[in-house]
This record gives structure tokens, sequence and C-alpha cells, in this order.
């Protein structure tokens, strides 16, 4: 694996909107700035249909719109990006080493901005009908199943949501979740109570996904009478949390019970010189709103970083 030559301002792991944001700040700030994405850039927003809760949209936006916007904004600010997932990251010393699949690179500081990844549910069958009913994206594979009966596990933002969108191909939507009131949005909520495609299955867990070649039923157990019944289904779509992307993160760098990264107000980490932004991080909400406002304070906070700190790289400049 080749090291390259010199040295960046802040790297930047994740492209979503909190890496985006990031790498604006740092570019507008002229700090030498590279991006690292392992897949295609937008994170999390490619998962989704519109975004109507993002200031300064009035009328709800696609997704992937509203992602390319983001990522032009960046190029318009000429920020280095380079396709490659960091398998480690070394944070000893003033020089950060972030080991990719392809080559290392080295930094004054880094930023995390690697998000977060849907959560299993745990179940079994879950992974053995992945990508043959079981999903967790509907925006994805809503098509497949065109005037079929899915099931939705969820009562958060994005089960509901997906719950909904989920009716303009399926016959039937059950949303299944576990307690007795949703935590969704009340303007979500509304809209899946008024629908009549979708029936809400309360204090109801899955137990188990069955089938042959594909999903065929649920079996669920409901707590308030201690039943336990099958239900048919063609599709199951999971949305219960998140588990933040960081299997390349040392221990040095704290984290919650969750496995998401600590930091105080200015996105520091508990290793100097290292940042976190976005769903990546420990905190009450995410959204794309939270996620950009992270990416800027972070790369802030990384210039003002290296401006108090510069002469820890007295042979190491670009």
């Amino acid at each position: 694996m080749s090291e390259v030559s010199g040295i960046y301002d802040v790297v930047v792991i994740g492209s979503g909107p909190a890496g985006c944001a990031a790498g604006i700040y740092a570019a507008r700030s002229r700090l030498k700035t590279l991006i690292l994405e392992r897949f295609a850039p937008g994170g999390q927003l490619l998962n989704y249909e519109k975004v109507e809760n993002y200031p300064g949209f009035a009328e709800p936006i696609e997704a992937f719109e509203l992602a390319r916007r983001f990522n032009e904004h960046v190029d318009s600010f000429g920020v280095e990006r380079i396709q490659a997932e960091v398998t480690a990251l070394e944070v000893q010393g003033p020089v950060k080493q972030i080991v990719t699949d392809g080559a290392t690179y080295r930094a004054k500081t880094v930023i995390i901005a690697s998000g977060a990844t849907p959560r299993a549910l745990g179940v079994r069958g879950e992974r053995e009908f992945v990508g043959s009913g079981v999903s967790y994206c509907g925006v994805c594979d809503a098509p497949f199943f065109r005037e079929q009966d899915v099931a939705v596990v969820g009562g958060g933002d994005t089960a509901v949501e997906e719950a909904v969108y989920l009716t303009r191909f399926a016959r039937k939507v059950y949303l299944i979740h576990r307690r007795d009131r949703l935590r969704a949005a009340m303007v979500l909520q509304e809209r899946a109570k008024s629908n009549d495609k979708i029936s809400i299955l309360w204090n109801t867990e899955v137990r188990e996904i069955r089938g042959d070649s594909g999903v065929e039923e649920v079996v669920l157990y409901n707590k308030s009478d201690a039943r336990e019944y099958s239900l048919p289904v063609s599709g199951v779509f999971i949305f219960v949390g998140l588990s933040p992307n960081v299997s390349f993160v040392p221990p040095a760098i704290g984290r919650d019970d969750g496995g998401f990264i600590v930091t105080d107000e200015n996105m520091r980490t508990s290793v100097p010189g290292v940042f976190a932004a976005g769903d990546v991080r420990s905190k009450p909400l995410r959204q794309i709103v939270t996620a950009v406002s992270d990416g800027a304070i972070a790369a802030y906070s990384a210039g003002l970083y290296i401006e108090n700190n510069e002469g820890m790289w007295p042979t190491v400049s670009p």
C-alpha cells in the first residue's frame, strides 16, 4: 500500500451532509482539504425520496437533488475527493495517518463524518432474506413490491415516512411498533393514520422472518395479550435505529454506549486534532440540518486547532 506524499490540513471521512459542510467550510478557510468517501457522495440522503424539513425549501426537494447540490457546492471550491474506504486511523502524535484500502494519507486534523448504518433487528431469518424480501431502504426497493403486502418495523420518523412512501406501491402496509405510541413527528403520524393502506400493529414485536426463496411471513408477538401469530407478507422493511460507522475508529477516541463518538460543542473528540460531525456523533437529534451544522463547526474548530498549534508541524507543511 502506498503512502501519499505531503500532508493535508484537513481530511474529512465521509461526504454526506456533515462531510460536505466540513469540506466547504474548510476550503473557504483556505485549508488544504481532502474528502474520502467509500460509496457515492450523499450519505444517507441517497436512501430517501424527498426532504421537506430543510430550511430554504418550502416545497419538498428530491433527496438526490439535495445531495447533488451539496456536492456541487463542494466541487465549486475545488476540494479534492477520493473514493476509498478508510480501514484504520492512527491518531498518536501531531500528524494523523488515515489508512484506506488503496493508500495512506497524512493530515494535521481529521473530521470523522462517516455517518451511520440502519441497525439490524436481530431476529431469525433477517440476515438470510436480505435482498430477498428484507430491506432497510424503502426508496431503493419499494418498486419490487407492487400490489403486495409488506411490513415496516419501527416507530420513528424514518419508519413512518417509509411506510407512507411504500403505499404508492404496496397493496397493504403493516406498521409494526413495539410500543403503544409512535415516536415520529406528529405531521408524519397524521399522514400514516389517515392512510387507508396502512394498519398499525401496536405493542407488537417481530420474532422471526420466514420463507422459502423469499419472505413469505413474519412471526409476531403481541405484548398486550401475549399472543404469537403469523402475518403473511412479501417484504419486511426495517427501521429501528442506526449503528455508527466506526469500525476504523481507534479506542483512544471516546464513544458512548451505542458506539457513537463523543464530542464537545466544538465537535472536538477526546483526541486533539480529531473531530466528529453528523450521524456518527453522540447527539439527541440526527437530521440533515444538524449534520450540516456539525460539519461547519468541525471545520471551524479544525482551523482554529491548526492556527493555535502551527509549531507542531515544522517539517511537514504542505
